[in-house]
């Protein structure tokens, strides 16, 4: 059984996998909570803008835009937090 207390992944890890999952299989619903969940495990703007980037060849550019826009919101409510 996989739960979110395995040791295997740190934090951080685990939420660049998750958004990177999130972003390849289109799942916007889910991106915006996971977005903001990254910046608190420690995952940095650029290094969540650099995943997206980095899958608009693997997922396809509408994925990676979309998630982009997302990206930006969660950013700029995180600022104003």
């Amino acid at each position: 059984m996989i739960s979110g207390s395995a040791r295997g992944l740190a934090p951080r890890d685990r939420s660049l996998v998750t958004v990177a999952t999130l972003v390849a299989l289109y799942r916007t619903n889910e991106l915006p909570f996971h977005l903001a969940k990254a910046l608190e495990n420690g995952v940095t703007r650029d290094e969540l803008i650099e995943v997206i980037t980095h899958l608009a060849f693997y997922a396809g550019w509408p994925a990676a835009n979309t998630a982009v826009v997302i990206a930006r919101k969660v950013f700029a409510e995180a600022q104003g937090a």
